[in-house]
């Protein structure tokens, strides 16, 4: 195969594994909805690479959950920040009333979105939360 035709280039030529792809690609759909919040210290981006790590082993101990890396790792994040400095993401459906978090629908499955429990609806999907 020629190199340059690979859609998922490694710079050591070795082909970048299905997991590996689902694991990029959960972590770039969590840092793009932490910073479509402004939140992207380092210690927050500390806490998405945890929670690669933790998942990526979870995966290599059950393949068939690579679909639901994204929505675990939001998950997770969604978690770590709680314990570190309150709600994320901020519902921004809901204009009364207390502020409240967005959830994550399935809580594992596929196709994971940004749920507002309160209003019944959806948000975002997982990545999308600054899209208008």
């Amino acid at each position: 195969m020629d190199p340059s035709s690979d859609p998922n280039p490694d710079p050591t030529g070795d082909p970048v594994s299905p997991l590996e792809q689902a694991l990029h690609a959960a972590r770039a759909l969590v840092l793009a909805d932490l910073a479509s919040r402004e939140v992207v210290a380092a210690d927050v981006v500390s806490m998405v690479e945890t929670s690669v790590a933790e998942r990526r082993w979870w995966v290599e101990q059950w393949p068939e959950g690579v679909e639901y890396v994204a929505g675990l790792v939001a998950q997770d994040v969604q978690d770590a920040l709680l314990e570190a400095y309150g709600r994320w993401p901020l519902c921004p459906v809901c204009s009364s009333g207390d502020p409240h978090a967005l959830e994550i629908e399935p809580e594992l499955g596929p196709d994971p979105h940004w749920v507002c429990h309160q209003a019944g609806v959806k948000v975002a999907p997982v990545g999308s939360l600054g899209s208008p």
